[in-house]
């Protein structure tokens, strides 16, 4: 017997707002979604919510609609798309891969700011010094992280 979940509880399993359901329908990536005889309410099945999780995963890595749609779609041409598939994740490894390297910087920055003022705390003026050397090194590496 396949099990069927209504809108609140594919929200709370997949981890993804009930009107982020209803726009991943409105915009094709799930669905079309059944819909129950009188009131019109939205019906999953498990197929529908094993989807669902993957596209939350997707969209907790940053990916958007388009790539999304693009995954999908490359999903159910199956091994014909194997590798449009891997170059899309690919290159979102890529934009993560550099997102990571960005946070390592923003990281060292606050911990040198964090041991410029220790320095200070102390009245460590050599330690200071070294510390205001060492951020004034990484202030040209800051960069915003690029969503």
């Amino acid at each position: 017997m396949t099990s069927i979940l209504s809108i609140q509880d594919v929200s709370r399993r997949c981890g993804l707002s009930e009107p982020t359901l209803r726009y991943y329908e409105e915009v094709g990536l799930i669905g079309p979604v059944e819909r129950e005889g009188r009131s019109g309410h939205r019906r999953y099945h498990e197929q529908d919510v094993e989807t669902l999780q993957m596209l939350a995963c997707l969209r907790a890595m940053g990916v958007g609609i388009e790539d999304m749609r693009t995954y999908q779609a490359n999903r159910a041409r199956g091994h014909a798309s194997a590798g449009e598939q891997r170059d899309l994740l690919l290159r979102h490894a890529q934009r993560i891969k550099a997102e990571i390297v960005t946070l390592g910087i923003h990281m060292d920055y606050l911990q040198q700011k964090a041991a410029l003022w220790d320095a200070r705390e102390r009245g460590d003026d050599a330690a200071e010094a070294r510390v205001q050397a060492h951020i004034h090194d990484l202030l040209p590496r800051l960069a915003p992280v690029a969503r």
